[in-house]
């Protein structure tokens, strides 16, 4: 196994960070509005034990691919997002949102009579504290996708796919993701660079370019125990999804990334293991590494700027970005820009 220090990628970090401006990276996956109710506790209820929080203020966000598609704007790329809005309260805001960046082409997403999912988080707290997540309410849609709004995401996909230097598959469950769209994706990857995220259906995207699970999703989809080391879990799934990189992400543990039949690279966390919030770190990593893979930075490189992103954003409370500036200033602080 070799360790961060012994390798050097094709292009320096500074190098590939400054080609991310104008990349072309396309998102199809589960959009979701992220809302976050903020209170104040002050006193307790007379129904119940419970403490009833004052309303302050709420705010969204858009969540899951949604915020693949916010990190990858953060950072100055040209977006085009495919997936599907409800036409209600939520998905108007997430469409006004989007619609205020320049960069980003809304023609790929499709608004639909459903329900938009919604995670609520209501966090609550002092004036001059910090304020902590008391509970997280989730809605799903009120209906699947019919046939049709399929059939119409396919038609947007293959008229962006000749545009698109990379391409990222976002699955969360909420039903973007079909079969046509794996197959499509897959026969892409063969061309261009395909990076898939999955909650429950990694095992689906077998031949893309390169998959990005945590540690718990790794050792499900390599159908192993946690008895088991991660170095054997990750040749596991190199040998049975005919992927060309693998990057796991462990936490404090930082990342293990596998190129190829042998190569395995050991990533150190980077930062301080001193997290505030997890929140959307994996769509941080997606995006940092199709375009830095996109900016013509190898696999290792490319894991390497995703683990300074995630080491920023974990800092940050709720659903959250990285730019540029902060990215540079991330891996400059540790002299490893070059």
């Amino acid at each position: 196994m070799k360790k961060e220090q012994d390798k050097k990628g094709t292009r320096t970090l500074g190098e590939v960070i400054g080609q991310f401006e104008g990349k072309k990276i396309c998102v199809v996956g589960d959009i979701i509005a992220d809302i976050y109710i903020f209170g104040k506790p002050y006193r307790l209820s007379r129904e119940a034990p419970v403490v009833i929080v004052k309303f302050e203020e709420s705010k969204i966000y858009p969540g899951s691919a949604g915020n693949t598609i916010n990190n990858l704007l953060a950072l100055g790329a040209h977006v085009y997002p495919l997936g599907f809005i409800g036409n209600d309260n939520a998905g108007k805001k997430l469409m006004q949102y989007f619609s205020q960046h320049k960069n980003i082409d809304i023609g790929g997403l499709i608004m639909h009579d459903g329900e938009t999912v919604t995670k609520t988080r209501i966090l609550a707290g002092d004036t001059h504290t910090s304020k902590q997540q008391v509970i997280r309410i989730d809605k799903d849609s009120n209906r699947p996708l019919s046939r049709p709004e399929k059939t119409m995401l396919m038609k947007k996909l293959k008229a962006i796919a000749p545009l698109a230097d990379a391409f990222i598959v976002s699955d969360y469950g909420h039903g973007t993701i079909s079969k046509e769209v794996i197959g499509f994706m897959r026969g892409l990857a063969k061309r261009k660079i395909v990076v898939g995220d999955s909650r429950y259906g990694l095992a689906a995207f077998n031949g893309f370019t390169i998959v990005t699970p945590n540690e718990s999703e790794a050792y499900r989809l390599s159908g192993l125990g946690e008895d088991h080391n991660i170095n054997v879990v990750g040749k596991t799934i190199m040998g049975t999804m005919k992927l060309k990189a693998l990057l796991i992400t462990r936490g404090n543990k930082g990342m293990r990334l596998f190129v190829g039949d042998r190569k395995i690279y050991d990533i150190p966390i980077s930062g301080t293991d001193d997290v505030t919030d997890v929140t959307g770190a994996g769509d941080t990593v997606c995006s940092t590494i199709a375009l830095s893979l996109a900016g013509g930075a190898d696999f290792y490189t490319a894991s390497r700027i995703a683990n300074y992103a995630a080491g920023v954003v974990v800092m940050k409370r709720g659903t959250a970005t990285v730019t540029v500036q902060e990215l540079e200033k991330a891996i400059g602080n540790q002299g490893k820009l070059q």
